[in-house]
């Protein structure tokens, strides 16, 4: 079963009127791997998706047909290769792209970077000639470097809206979710964390002094709270012990970010997500804070929360000088020769 909140999501789109429900178009690509597949699932699932257009180089056919023999009433078709991007893209109203290879023991986000950046150019390369208004989600790591990508190459095209594209970094807000719920023996859906920053490492940085409802954290436990929630991924990394990354809670994460881009898509008022975007919060291009999604995309960025405690300007400033890195390098990648 969908979780609690997953459900709501999806009550909350049952309240649209049918007319407001049509032409609401998803497309996946990477829909074939380990998160694409999930994903697929749960977006099939929610009524706000009309359409459903699955992309893979290999197996995607197979998927939408599995797909299509649940009832619910988006249409479900899946294409695989370069050659069929047309096909999968056109007319998509939400992108959103799990694509690439998943980390394995002893791999950094980075180390997935010159496979899954390649990935990400052609991918974005094809939104920008056969979907340029699409609202596109980057789940591909690492995601610091990957949305700068998509940035630089949809600016080659002169299709860029800054508006538009977001690097995905819900599962961050999942886990600190559930993390602090367990810490403090709360029910996960009641609780509400902020995670602003990046999506690896040192650049993740959850507000934990600002959590709703309010609770209390020895430093020590803010410590270890923090620590874990900026290693997670290879928590579950070396859980695999070989056999993969995040990919039933990156899904998860994945599918709740998209059916809230749908949400704003057709009108819903204060749809809120933490996301990746442009920004000039901060010193850096690029910076993940809560946004209101709208129409077109970012309806307003609520920029950084006031009061943050002395803890959490230390984990900013630190995670400044990563994230000039990673965005760097993922420009640098677009323009060299």
């Amino acid at each position: 079963m969908f979780s609690q909140r997953l459900m709501c999501i999806c009550k909350n789109a049952r309240s649209f009127s049918t007319t407001s429900l049509k032409n609401v178009k998803v497309a996946v690509c990477g829909a074939s791997g380990g998160i694409g597949q999930p994903l697929s699932l749960l977006l099939k699932q929610s009524p706000l998706v009309t359409e459903l257009s699955l992309y893979d180089i290999v197996h995607t056919p197979g998927v939408a047909a599995d797909l299509s023999h649940i009832d619910s009433k988006s249409v479900t078709r899946g294409s695989n290769g370069p050659e069929s991007l047309k096909t999968a893209l056109s007319g998509m109203e939400v992108v959103i792209i799990p694509a690439g290879v998943p980390r394995k023991p002893g791999m950094t986000r980075d180390d997935l970077f010159n496979t899954n950046a390649s990935i990400v150019r052609d991918l974005v390369d094809a939104c920008a000639k056969y979907c340029p208004k699409a609202l596109i989600g980057i789940i591909s790591n690492p995601v610091n470097s990957t949305v700068p990508i998509a940035a630089e190459v949809l600016k080659k095209n002169g299709v860029f809206d800054p508006k538009r594209l977001f690097g995905v970094t819900t599962l961050d807000v999942v886990r600190a979710n559930t993390f602090v719920a367990n810490a403090k023996g709360l029910d996960p859906q009641s609780v509400s964390v902020t995670v602003i920053g990046g999506h690896s490492g040192v650049t993740i940085i959850p507000l934990l002094s600002q959590v709703k409802p309010k609770v209390e954290f020895k430093s020590d436990e803010l410590s270890a709270l923090t620590t874990r929630i900026q290693d997670a991924g290879t928590e579950v990394v070396k859980a695999k012990a070989g056999a993969g990354s995040a990919t039933l809670s990156m899904a998860y994460a994945g599918a709740r970010f998209a059916i809230s881009l749908c949400r704003g898509l057709k009108g819903e008022s204060n749809v809120i997500e933490c996301a990746y975007v442009e920004s000039n919060v901060t010193e850096v291009p690029y910076f993940s804070t809560p946004v209101i999604l709208g129409p077109n995309g970012i309806q307003k960025n609520l920029g950084l929360p006031s009061g943050l405690s002395s803890y959490e300007q230390d984990l900013l400033k630190s995670a400044i000088p990563e994230l000039k890195k990673n965005i760097q390098k993922g420009v640098d990648f677009v323009h060299k020769k």
